[in-house]
């Protein structure tokens, strides 16, 4: 089932994301992110009226997306970046395809016009899931990050919402 984010969450979406803090390079984040601090994300998301989702399944949270600003001035407010997580017990059962459809949907709903999507590269499955939806690459930086010893590119990937 797909519903709305709450506070109450706030524990299991930092438990699922802490997995890729730690253990990966597919977010920059370096050290595990507080329940409190993601409770704090999810409301500001929100209270900036754009979409946190979850999936849940027998009252477990197994994965999450959301769209956040994709910059601040003004004229960009028709922009958003979408990131999506699963539960790495949860991946190859198309609950990605799931999430995005739905989040995908309330951005249209909005009358939003871009949705940004950054990849840390490489990241077959993540490339694999946003070009399905009909993004395209319209960018990739050389070397922007650094995480476990090592020079990491980003990749961009854009998809225009038709009306």
């Amino acid at each position: 089932m797909i519903c709305s984010a709450t506070n109450a969450d706030a524990t299991a979406i930092a438990a699922l994301y802490n997995h890729y803090v730690v253990n990966t390079s597919v977010t920059f984040e370096e050290e595990a992110v507080a329940i409190e601090e993601m409770a704090q994300r999810i409301a500001d998301t929100q209270a900036a009226e754009l979409p946190w989702l979850v999936y849940e399944e027998n009252q477990r949270i197994l994965g999450y997306a959301y769209a956040s600003k994709w910059k601040s001035r003004c004229a960009y407010r028709y922009a958003v970046e979408s990131t999506v997580y699963l539960d790495k017990a949860a991946t190859g059962r198309g609950l990605g395809t799931t999430l995005y459809t739905a989040l995908l949907a309330e951005l249209r709903k909005q009358n939003l016009h871009c949705v940004i999507g950054g990849i840390a590269l490489p990241n077959t499955a993540s490339v694999a899931l946003h070009e399905k939806f009909g993004f395209q690459k319209v960018a990739q930086f050389k070397e922007v990050g650094w995480k476990f010893d090592q020079w990491i590119d980003v990749g961009y990937w854009e998809l225009i919402l038709p009306k």
